[in-house]
C-alpha cells in the first residue's frame, strides 16, 4: 500500500495474535459482547474487562467507550473498550463512524502509535475484514487537522511525545492481507476528501485562482489528465460570464478540466462542475464585514470535484470522467462588474448583472456550456456554495439537491444515505424561471426575495444545452465549510461530497 502523505496517520494491519501497541483500543459490540481475543484478554486479565465494563456501565453501544490504565495481565498501558453498536444491523458507514470515535479516544494521550484490535463476536452484516477497512477509514478521516500555519505548536524536541500527535494506527483483525486490500480503496478515498478538505480551509492569500489550478494540475501525479486554461484561452472561448466575474481582481482566472479514462474509449464520459471562487468579497456589491473571511470556502465545490477526481484515478475507477472548475476571485475595484451591466456568457445567452454577489452561477454557467459542448456527457451534476437561501431552508446538515432526472435524484439520495451526507431534493419549476426573466437581457442573475436557491437552479437550469442529458445541481453552501463536526470530521472545510460522489459513480456507472 502507497505510504500516506506526510502529516496523515500512517495505518497497517496486522493479525490478532501480533504483540499490540503500548495504547490499545479494543472493539466491543452490544452487550459487550468481545471476540476471541478481547475474552482472551478478558481471563488473562481475571475478569478485568468484565469488570470495568460492568463499572462504567459500558454496553457496547456505538461511539461508547471505557478506559483501564495498566490492567492486570495485559501488556498495555491503556486499554480502551470501544462500543460498535448492533453489529446484526449496522451498515459500512456505521462502522467507519465507529473507527472516527475510536480514534477521538486513541488520540487523547501521549502516544505516537496505537493499536485498535476488531473483531466483532456474533453474526454482521459485513466481512469482518470489510469492518476492519472501514474502521481504518473512519480513523483516518477522523486523524486529519490543518496546523501547517501553528508555528507555535512546534515544538523543538518533534521526537517527545505529545497529546493529540498520533501518529500510527495498527488495526488488528482476522485476515489483515484482505483488509490492507480493501483499504487501498478506502485509503483512495480518504485522501480525496482530506485533498478537498485542505482545500477549503486554505486562506486566500496563498490559494488564488492561479494556485488552485497548480494545486489541481497535481493530479497528474495520479493518472489524470490535467488541462489549464488561461485568461486569454478563456477570452477566445468567449467565457464573459466568468470573466465578468473575475475582471475585478487583479488575479487572473483560471479554468482547470480534469480527464480521467477509466472506461471504454467510444463510452461517453460522466461530468463533474465546481464553482472555485477562491474569495468572494461580494464585489460591488458586497458583503457585510462579519463573517466574510469564511468566504475563502466559496470554492467547496471545486474542491468537491478536484477530491472526486483523485479517488477515482487512484483506486483505478472504471468510469471516463471529467472534472471542470472555474477558479476566480470576486473583488470591487474599479474594474469590477457593476449592478446592471449586462454580460454575454459563451452559450450566447445575455445576463443582466442585478447583484455582483450573485456570482457563481455566472462562473457555473460558462464552464457548463463547454463541458457540454467539448464532451457531450452522458450526465452532469455541478456542485456550487450558491446561496445563502438554502441554508435558510435546509440548514446546515443537508445540501439542496436540484434536479431535472427522477433516476439521477434517486441515485444521487441513495448514495448519500450509504456516505451519510445528506441531501435533501428541492424543486425544479417554471415558475423560478418567470421569476428570472429580465426586460433587458435573456436572463436576470437574480429572482427576488423569495426562493433565493431554487431561482438559482433555474438560471443554471439554462445553461443545460440538451434538456435531455441527467443534470443535477448540489448547493452545499451549509456542508461544504463549517458544517456540523461528526466522528470522522473536526474540521472546518468538511470534504463533503467526495464519499458521495464516489458511491454514485461505482454504483451507476462503473462496469
Amino acid at each position: 500500500m502507497p505510504a500516506s502523505p506526510a502529516g496523515r496517520l500512517d495505518v497497517s494491519f496486522a493479525s490478532l495474535k501480533d504483540d499490540t501497541e503500548e495504547v490499545v483500543g479494543l472493539l466491543a459490540v452490544d452487550g459487550p459482547e468481545f471476540g476471541a481475543t478481547g475474552k482472551a484478554m478478558d481471563e488473562s486479565g481475571d475478569g478485568i474487562l468484565s469488570r470495568a465494563a460492568k463499572a462504567a456501565e459500558f454496553k457496547g453501544k456505538a461511539k461508547s467507550s471505557a478506559e483501564i490504565l495498566a490492567p492486570a495481565g495485559i501488556a498495555a498501558s491503556r486499554l480502551i473498550l470501544v462500543g460498535g453498536g448492533d453489529a446484526e444491523k449496522a451498515e459500512e458507514n456505521d462502522w467507519v463512524m465507529a473507527g472516527g470515535a475510536a480514534l477521538a479516544k486513541l488520540d487523547t494521550h501521549k502516544a505516537k502509535s496505537a493499536s485498535l484490535v476488531v473483531e466483532v463476536a456474533g453474526e454482521s452484516r459485513l466481512a469482518q475484514h470489510e469492518i476492519a477497512a472501514a474502521m481504518a477509514l473512519g480513523a483516518y478521516l477522523r486523524s486529519y487537522k490543518f496546523e501547517k500555519y501553528q508555528t507555535k505548536k512546534k515544538e523543538d524536541n518533534e521526537d517527545e511525545p505529545k497529546p493529540n500527535g498520533l501518529k500510527k494506527l495498527v488495526v488488528h483483525c482476522l485476515d489483515p492481507k484482505k483488509a490492507e486490500k480493501a483499504f487501498e480503496r478506502q485509503k483512495a478515498i480518504g485522501d480525496g476528501v482530506m485533498l478537498a478538505r485542505d482545500l477549503v480551509n486554505e486562506p486566500a492569500n496563498i490559494l488564488g485562482p492561479v494556485e488552485f489550478a497548480e494545486r489541481a494540475q497535481a493530479l497528474e501525479k495520479v493518472g489524470i489528465e490535467v488541462e489549464v486554461l488561461d485568461a486569454k484561452d478563456l477570452k477566445k472561448l468567449k467565457m464573459g460570464a466568468l470573466l465578468a466575474v473575475a475582471q475585478g481582481s487583479p488575479r487572473p482566472a483560471r479554468v482547470v478540466v480534469m480527464h480521467w479514462n477509466g472506461g471504454k474509449k467510444n463510452h461517453s464520459p460522466v461530468a463533474f462542475v465546481g464553482k472555485g471562487v477562491v474569495f468572494d468579497t461580494g464585489g460591488i456589491s458586497i458583503k457585510p464585514a462579519a463573517g466574510m473571511e469564511d468566504m475563502k470556502g466559496d470554492m467547496g465545490g471545486a474542491a468537491c470535484v478536484v477530491g472526486l477526481m483523485h479517488v477515482l484515478a487512484a483506486r483505478k475507477a472504471k468510469v471516463n470522467a471529467v472534472g471542470i472548475i472555474g477558479c476566480v476571485e470576486n473583488m470591487p475595484s474599479g474594474e469590477a462588474t457593476r449592478p446592471g451591466d449586462i454580460v454575454t456568457s459563451m452559450s450566447g445567452q445575455t445576463i443582466e448583472v442585478l447583484n455582483t454577489d450573485a456570482e457563481g452561477r455566472l462562473v457555473l454557467s460558462d464552464i457548463m456550456w463547454y463541458v457540454q459542448e467539448r464532451y457531450k456527457p452522458k450526465m452532469m451534476i455541478d456542485l456550487a456554495t450558491l446561496t445563502g437561501a438554502i441554508m435558510v431552508a435546509l440548514g446546515k446538515n443537508f445540501a439542496g439537491l436540484f434536479c431535472n432526472n427522477d433516476d439521477l435524484a434517486t441515485s444521487i439520495l441513495e448514495a448519500s444515505k450509504v456516505t451519510d451526507e445528506k441531501a435533501w431534493r428541492m424543486p425544479l419549476d417554471k415558475s423560478f424561471h418567470k421569476m428570472i426573466d429580465s426586460k433587458n437581457a435573456d436572463v436576470k442573475n437574480l429572482g427576488g426575495r423569495w426562493g433565493g436557491a431554487c431561482t438559482a437552479a433555474a438560471f443554471l437550469e439554462r445553461f443545460v444545452k440538451d434538456k435531455e442529458t441527467p443534470w443535477a445541481h448540489i448547493d452545499l453552501a451549509g456542508t461544504a465549510m463549517d458544517a456540523p463536526r461528526n466522528d470522522i470530521n473536526q474540521s472546518w472545510g468538511s470534504g463533503w461530497g467526495v464519499r458521495l460522489l464516489d458511491r454514485l459513480v461505482a454504483e451507476k456507472y462503473e462496469g
